[in-house]
């Protein structure tokens, strides 16, 4: 009875190990479960922050679901907003900072290129794991043999012993480990210069600070936010006016667009270019590798940030900007190939892709629901709420850029003196069900590089 209890302990370790590793792989082979949790997660922690914080009037705080819609506009870096940003105390600004970096395109690539290597060094040690329970389980058996006429009576449990490591995948992980140290440096690189270049403009230039002192704004707190919100792509900027107040300040404006430059359009060249410089110093065989394996694919990406009021720019114009916004936001520079644990989905995400619709598609349903979410307001207010602006508003949060009409009072065909323009986005005056609805176009933009092939098997006959 010892015998059966001891292979049984060590049959049940083995399962273990197979369970565990079967389900790290399909964690990595379901990027879009990964990215919609961690985007969902971070936005209901910013958002749980951010509502036990005060905010920075006393007699005035934002509603939760309009703290919900910054938390996730911050993290998915589309900066839209249903509330003003300088009702937001020093504190909260931090939080939105972090949400902000955490949520941006550069960190959240080394976050996956840190979990592709945790997962590699996971996958390596239960198949260890499995490897010395399985021969455990035949020395015992085999010890025992008095007991049982041969070893396959036993489960008809088959034991070999798993092949070495291909050198190339080993040399893949590192290549990988190697890449996200030096997206760290980078990220790290170019935030510090950038903060310390809008601090020192702040304190030398007297009109930036001037206008710092109004708004009771910390420079340390200013210049880290802009420049994290402006490398992430993001377009959040600590005043009610965006950059709209410093078009004046040419000097601050020549510093902060290299840094969205560098979080998007210049981010795959010059990440290449540093590994080659590391390659001809340290003749790493990472960086041949990289160099030899990688792809970069580059987008223009809009950040939001904005020095001119868009509800006086002209209907051709916001038609140019929604086609603008409704580009591809991406920029990669990974190492080419699919991963071996995708390719045994292969077969499921074809059948969703199959069944997934087009991304226009998906756009036209959201604006649909809009329009009838806001269909009273369109009836009553229709040179605030027309159709043009509603499609602007859809599409800048689907494409994470930020860009808003606004609303104006002054447009109303009935006055009202209890209104007052405010320096919110125009989902500041839609419904709670239509800020619902463009909380779910701004994380469903954010992923949208998982449905981009979506609606080929949808043809026109």
């Amino acid at each position: 009875m010892k015998t059966y209890s001891y292979i049984g302990k060590k049959l049940e370790q083995l399962c273990n190990s197979c369970f565990i590793r079967f389900t790290w792989f399909h964690l990595l082979g379901n990027k879009f479960t990964l990215e919609l949790i961690y985007f969902l997660l971070i936005s209901s922690l910013g958002f749980s922050i951010l509502r036990s914080l005060d905010a920075k009037s006393p007699t005035f705080t934002p509603r939760n679901l309009d703290l919900f819609f910054t938390s996730v506009s911050a993290a998915t870096v589309t900066s839209m907003s249903t509330a003003e940003i300088e009702v937001f105390s020093n504190s909260q600004l931090v939080i939105l900072t972090i949400l902000m970096l955490i949520g941006g395109e550069v960190f959240t690539s080394m976050l996956s290129l840190n979990l592709r290597t945790f997962f590699f060094k996971v996958s390596n040690t239960t198949k260890q794991m499995s490897i010395t329970n399985v021969q455990q389980v035949e020395t015992s058996v085999s010890n025992h043999h008095t007991h049982f006429s041969n070893n396959n009576t036993i489960l008809e449990l088959e034991s070999s012993k798993s092949e070495t490591v291909d050198h190339m995948e080993v040399l893949k992980n590192k290549s990988i480990k190697f890449l996200g140290r030096v997206v760290m440096f980078y990220l790290l690189c170019v935030h510090v210069l950038g903060l310390l270049s809008v601090f020192i403009y702040i304190n030398a230039i007297s009109s930036a600070r001037n206008i710092l002192k109004q708004k009771g704004l910390h420079a340390v707190t200013f210049s880290f936010f802009t420049i994290v919100s402006s490398f992430s792509n993001c377009g959040f900027i600590p005043t009610n006016e965006n950059m709209l107040i410093f078009r004046k300040n040419s000097g601050l404006l020549l510093i902060i667009a290299p840094q969205i430059l560098l979080g998007n359009t210049l981010y795959p060249p010059v990440l290449r270019s540093i590994i080659w410089a590391v390659g001809k110093i340290t003749k790493k065989e990472e960086t041949r590798y990289l160099l030899r394996n990688s792809k970069v694919v580059v987008n223009t990406r809009h950040t939001g940030e904005s020095v001119v009021d868009l509800s006086t720019i002209s209907g051709a114009v916001l038609v140019l900007f929604i086609f603008m916004m409704y580009l591809p936001p991406y920029t990669s520079f990974l190492p080419a190939g699919d991963e071996t644990c995708e390719q045994g989905s292969k077969r499921n995400r074809k059948v969703i892709e199959n069944l997934m619709y087009s991304q226009l598609t998906y756009l036209v349903i959201f604006i649909i629901i809009v329009c009838i979410t806001e269909r009273k307001k369109m009836v009553k207010d229709p040179l605030n709420f027309n159709v043009l602006n509603i499609v602007f508003e859809v599409i800048s949060a689907y494409g994470n850029v930020g860009l808003s009409t606004g609303y104006n009072c002054d447009r109303r065909l009935k006055p009202n003196g209890d209104c007052e323009n405010k320096w919110y986005g125009f989902s500041g005056k839609f419904s709670d069900e239509g800020k619902v609805v463009i909380i779910i176009v701004m994380i469903f933009g954010r992923l949208k590089k998982f449905s981009i092939h979506g609606g080929k098997a949808w043809k026109l006959m």
